[in-house]
Protein backbone atom coordinates (compact mmCIF):
# COMPACT_ATOMS: atom_id res chain seq x y z
CA UNK A 1 0.00 0.00 0.00
CA UNK A 2 1.22 3.50 -0.79
CA UNK A 3 0.29 6.52 1.30
CA UNK A 4 0.68 10.14 0.14
CA UNK A 5 0.70 12.96 2.66
CA UNK A 6 0.51 15.86 0.20
CA UNK A 7 -0.11 16.24 -3.54
CA UNK A 8 1.54 19.17 -5.35
CA UNK A 9 1.47 20.33 -8.98
CA UNK A 10 4.31 22.90 -9.40
CA UNK A 11 4.12 25.70 -11.95
CA UNK A 12 7.78 25.42 -13.04
CA UNK A 13 10.61 22.91 -13.26
CA UNK A 14 12.60 24.93 -10.77
CA UNK A 15 9.78 24.71 -8.24
CA UNK A 16 9.34 20.99 -8.91
CA UNK A 17 13.05 20.36 -8.35
CA UNK A 18 13.13 22.35 -5.11
CA UNK A 19 10.19 20.37 -3.74
CA UNK A 20 11.78 17.07 -4.84
CA UNK A 21 15.03 17.89 -3.07
CA UNK A 22 13.38 19.23 0.07
CA UNK A 23 12.63 15.77 1.46
CA UNK A 24 13.92 12.22 1.00
CA UNK A 25 10.44 10.78 0.63
CA UNK A 26 9.25 13.37 -1.90
CA UNK A 27 8.55 11.73 -5.26
CA UNK A 28 7.80 12.58 -8.90
CA UNK A 29 4.55 10.80 -9.73
CA UNK A 30 5.14 10.12 -13.43
CA UNK A 31 2.18 8.07 -14.60
CA UNK A 32 1.89 6.36 -11.20
CA UNK A 33 1.81 3.02 -13.04
CA UNK A 34 4.25 0.95 -10.99
CA UNK A 35 4.72 3.14 -7.91
CA UNK A 36 1.33 2.10 -6.58
CA UNK A 37 2.30 -1.57 -6.77
CA UNK A 38 4.82 -1.10 -3.97
CA UNK A 39 4.48 -0.23 -0.32
CA UNK A 40 5.89 3.11 0.74
CA UNK A 41 5.06 6.40 2.44
CA UNK A 42 5.39 9.52 0.26
CA UNK A 43 5.56 12.92 1.88
CA UNK A 44 4.95 15.05 -1.24
CA UNK A 45 3.80 13.53 -4.53
CA UNK A 46 4.89 15.87 -7.33
CA UNK A 47 2.79 16.00 -10.50
CA UNK A 48 4.42 17.59 -13.58
CA UNK A 49 1.08 18.07 -15.35
CA UNK A 50 1.34 21.90 -15.38
CA UNK A 51 4.79 22.08 -17.01
CA UNK A 52 3.80 21.59 -20.69
CA UNK A 53 5.97 18.48 -21.07
CA UNK A 54 3.45 16.52 -23.14
CA UNK A 55 4.78 16.91 -26.70
CA UNK A 56 6.48 15.27 -29.65
CA UNK A 57 8.16 17.84 -31.89
CA UNK A 58 10.43 17.48 -34.88
CA UNK A 59 13.37 19.72 -35.75
CA UNK A 60 15.82 19.53 -38.63
CA UNK A 61 18.09 17.08 -36.82
CA UNK A 62 16.11 15.71 -33.88
CA UNK A 63 12.80 14.48 -32.51
CA UNK A 64 12.00 15.73 -29.01
CA UNK A 65 9.70 13.77 -26.70
CA UNK A 66 8.48 15.47 -23.54
CA UNK A 67 8.57 13.59 -20.26
CA UNK A 68 4.79 13.80 -19.79
CA UNK A 69 4.08 12.18 -23.16
CA UNK A 70 2.14 8.95 -22.68
CA UNK A 71 3.22 5.57 -24.02
CA UNK A 72 -0.04 5.49 -25.97
CA UNK A 73 0.97 8.69 -27.76
CA UNK A 74 4.31 7.06 -28.68
CA UNK A 75 2.38 4.13 -30.06
CA UNK A 76 0.10 6.10 -32.39
CA UNK A 77 2.03 9.30 -33.18
CA UNK A 78 2.87 9.46 -36.90
CA UNK A 79 6.32 10.99 -36.36
CA UNK A 80 7.32 8.10 -34.10
CA UNK A 81 5.60 5.45 -36.23
CA UNK A 82 7.57 6.62 -39.27
CA UNK A 83 10.89 6.96 -37.43
CA UNK A 84 13.39 4.24 -38.43
CA UNK A 85 10.72 1.65 -39.15
CA UNK A 86 8.53 2.34 -36.12
CA UNK A 87 10.53 0.27 -33.61
CA UNK A 88 9.63 2.57 -30.70
CA UNK A 89 5.91 2.36 -31.44
CA UNK A 90 6.14 -1.41 -31.80
CA UNK A 91 8.02 -1.72 -28.52
CA UNK A 92 5.32 -0.06 -26.42
CA UNK A 93 2.29 -1.49 -28.24
CA UNK A 94 1.92 -4.56 -26.00
CA UNK A 95 2.61 -2.95 -22.62
CA UNK A 96 -0.33 -4.11 -20.46
CA UNK A 97 -3.31 -2.44 -22.21
CA UNK A 98 -4.45 0.81 -23.82
CA UNK A 99 -5.75 2.22 -20.53
CA UNK A 100 -2.37 1.68 -18.89
CA UNK A 101 -0.47 3.12 -21.86
CA UNK A 102 -2.66 6.22 -21.71
CA UNK A 103 -1.53 6.69 -18.12
CA UNK A 104 2.15 5.64 -18.19
CA UNK A 105 4.57 8.46 -19.09
CA UNK A 106 7.78 8.42 -21.11
CA UNK A 107 9.74 10.29 -18.45
CA UNK A 108 8.84 7.84 -15.69
CA UNK A 109 9.51 4.82 -17.92
CA UNK A 110 12.97 6.03 -18.91
CA UNK A 111 14.07 7.57 -15.60
CA UNK A 112 13.13 4.45 -13.62
CA UNK A 113 15.40 2.30 -15.82
CA UNK A 114 13.28 -0.79 -15.32
CA UNK A 115 15.02 -3.99 -16.37
CA UNK A 116 11.79 -5.20 -17.98
CA UNK A 117 11.24 -1.99 -19.98
CA UNK A 118 9.93 -2.52 -23.52
CA UNK A 119 10.74 1.10 -24.42
CA UNK A 120 14.43 1.33 -23.54
CA UNK A 121 15.87 -1.22 -26.05
CA UNK A 122 14.61 0.74 -29.05
CA UNK A 123 15.72 4.07 -27.62
CA UNK A 124 19.17 2.66 -26.88
CA UNK A 125 19.92 1.34 -30.39
CA UNK A 126 18.71 4.65 -31.84
CA UNK A 127 21.30 6.65 -29.85
CA UNK A 128 18.73 8.51 -27.77
CA UNK A 129 19.78 11.15 -25.27
CA UNK A 130 18.00 12.40 -22.17
CA UNK A 131 17.71 15.94 -20.91
CA UNK A 132 17.77 16.19 -17.11
CA UNK A 133 16.87 19.36 -15.25
CA UNK A 134 20.13 19.48 -13.32
CA UNK A 135 22.22 16.86 -15.11
CA UNK A 136 21.80 18.36 -18.59
CA UNK A 137 21.91 16.32 -21.79
CA UNK A 138 23.60 12.92 -21.63
CA UNK A 139 23.57 9.79 -23.78
CA UNK A 140 20.96 7.26 -22.75
CA UNK A 141 23.66 4.57 -22.62
CA UNK A 142 25.60 6.61 -20.06
CA UNK A 143 22.42 7.40 -18.13
CA UNK A 144 21.56 3.70 -17.83
CA UNK A 145 24.99 2.93 -16.40
CA UNK A 146 24.93 5.74 -13.82
CA UNK A 147 23.96 5.26 -10.20
CA UNK A 148 20.57 6.66 -9.32
CA UNK A 149 20.59 10.42 -8.64
CA UNK A 150 17.59 12.56 -7.77
CA UNK A 151 16.72 14.73 -10.75
CA UNK A 152 13.88 15.40 -13.17
CA UNK A 153 13.87 13.99 -16.68
CA UNK A 154 12.61 16.74 -18.99
CA UNK A 155 12.69 15.12 -22.42
CA UNK A 156 14.08 12.34 -24.60
CA UNK A 157 16.05 13.41 -27.67
CA UNK A 158 16.16 11.21 -30.78
CA UNK A 159 18.68 12.02 -33.52
CA UNK A 160 17.48 11.83 -37.11
CA UNK A 161 19.00 8.59 -38.45
CA UNK A 162 19.04 6.82 -41.79
CA UNK A 163 18.39 3.14 -41.36
CA UNK A 164 15.99 0.52 -40.08
CA UNK A 165 15.29 -0.48 -36.48
CA UNK A 166 13.17 -3.31 -35.09
CA UNK A 167 11.94 -4.30 -31.65
CA UNK A 168 11.16 -7.87 -30.65
CA UNK A 169 10.48 -9.82 -27.48
CA UNK A 170 9.50 -13.17 -26.07
CA UNK A 171 6.65 -13.17 -23.58
CA UNK A 172 4.12 -15.71 -22.38
CA UNK A 173 1.10 -13.68 -23.48
CA UNK A 174 0.21 -10.27 -24.85
CA UNK A 175 0.37 -7.68 -22.11
CA UNK A 176 2.66 -9.76 -19.89
CA UNK A 177 6.19 -8.67 -18.96
CA UNK A 178 8.83 -9.73 -21.47
CA UNK A 179 10.89 -12.77 -20.56
CA UNK A 180 13.55 -11.24 -22.80
CA UNK A 181 13.40 -8.35 -25.25
CA UNK A 182 15.64 -6.43 -27.58
CA UNK A 183 16.09 -4.08 -30.49
CA UNK A 184 18.38 -3.90 -33.50
CA UNK A 185 19.35 -1.01 -35.76
CA UNK A 186 20.93 -1.30 -39.20
CA UNK A 187 22.18 1.97 -40.65
CA UNK A 188 22.47 2.73 -44.33
CA UNK A 189 26.24 2.91 -43.78
CA UNK A 190 26.33 -0.71 -42.60
CA UNK A 191 26.43 0.11 -38.88
CA UNK A 192 24.65 -2.27 -36.51
CA UNK A 193 23.47 -1.80 -32.95
CA UNK A 194 21.98 -4.55 -30.80
CA UNK A 195 20.38 -4.09 -27.39
CA UNK A 196 19.11 -6.86 -25.13
CA UNK A 197 16.84 -6.16 -22.16
CA UNK A 198 14.84 -8.05 -19.55
CA UNK A 199 17.91 -10.21 -18.87
CA UNK A 200 16.37 -9.47 -16.23
CA UNK A 201 18.85 -6.62 -15.62
CA UNK A 202 18.77 -3.26 -17.38
CA UNK A 203 19.00 -3.22 -21.15
CA UNK A 204 22.55 -3.23 -22.49
CA UNK A 205 24.23 -2.96 -25.89
CA UNK A 206 25.84 -6.09 -27.34
CA UNK A 207 28.84 -4.24 -28.77
CA UNK A 208 30.94 -7.25 -29.80
CA UNK A 209 28.03 -8.95 -31.57
CA UNK A 210 27.18 -5.78 -33.50
CA UNK A 211 30.81 -5.35 -34.53
CA UNK A 212 30.89 -8.94 -35.78
CA UNK A 213 27.90 -8.23 -38.02
CA UNK A 214 29.63 -5.14 -39.39
CA UNK A 215 32.72 -7.24 -40.12
CA UNK A 216 30.66 -9.66 -42.19
CA UNK A 217 30.33 -12.57 -39.78
CA UNK A 218 27.31 -14.77 -40.45
CA UNK A 219 24.37 -14.56 -38.06
CA UNK A 220 24.88 -18.12 -36.78
CA UNK A 221 28.28 -17.08 -35.44
CA UNK A 222 27.09 -13.74 -34.13
CA UNK A 223 24.26 -15.11 -31.99
CA UNK A 224 26.74 -17.27 -30.06
CA UNK A 225 28.55 -14.09 -28.98
CA UNK A 226 25.47 -12.72 -27.17
CA UNK A 227 25.47 -15.01 -24.08
CA UNK A 228 29.25 -14.67 -23.85
CA UNK A 229 29.13 -10.87 -23.96
CA UNK A 230 26.08 -10.17 -21.78
CA UNK A 231 25.14 -11.47 -18.35
CA UNK A 232 21.81 -13.22 -17.98
CA UNK A 233 19.99 -14.08 -14.76
CA UNK A 234 17.05 -16.02 -13.37
CA UNK A 235 13.77 -14.75 -11.98
CA UNK A 236 10.15 -15.95 -11.81
CA UNK A 237 9.65 -15.41 -15.55
CA UNK A 238 12.60 -17.42 -16.81
CA UNK A 239 15.92 -19.05 -16.03
CA UNK A 240 19.39 -17.86 -16.97
CA UNK A 241 19.83 -20.78 -19.37
CA UNK A 242 16.48 -20.18 -21.06
CA UNK A 243 17.25 -16.51 -21.57
CA UNK A 244 20.65 -17.33 -23.05
CA UNK A 245 19.06 -19.67 -25.59
CA UNK A 246 16.22 -17.29 -26.38
CA UNK A 247 18.63 -14.36 -26.87
CA UNK A 248 20.08 -16.23 -29.85
CA UNK A 249 16.64 -16.76 -31.38
CA UNK A 250 15.70 -13.14 -30.69
CA UNK A 251 18.80 -11.67 -32.36
CA UNK A 252 18.44 -13.98 -35.36
CA UNK A 253 14.79 -12.96 -35.74
CA UNK A 254 15.60 -9.26 -35.53
CA UNK A 255 18.42 -9.65 -38.04
CA UNK A 256 15.94 -11.04 -40.57
CA UNK A 257 13.51 -8.19 -39.88
CA UNK A 258 15.97 -5.38 -40.53
CA UNK A 259 16.40 -6.61 -44.08
CA UNK A 260 19.86 -8.08 -43.75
Amino acid sequence: MITIKEYVAPASLEEAYKILMSGKTNLILGGFGFIKMGSRAVNKAIDLCNLSLDYITETTDEILIGAETSLRTLEINEIIRNYCGGAISEGVSNIVGVQFRNMAKVGASVFSRYGFSDLLPSLLVLDAKVRLYKGGIIDLEEFLEKDFERDILVEVILPKKKGMAVYDCIRKSTGDFSIINGAMFRGEDGQYKIAIGSRPQRVKLAVKAAKALEDGENIETVVDIIPEELHFGTNVRGSKEYREDMSKALVSRMYCKVGA
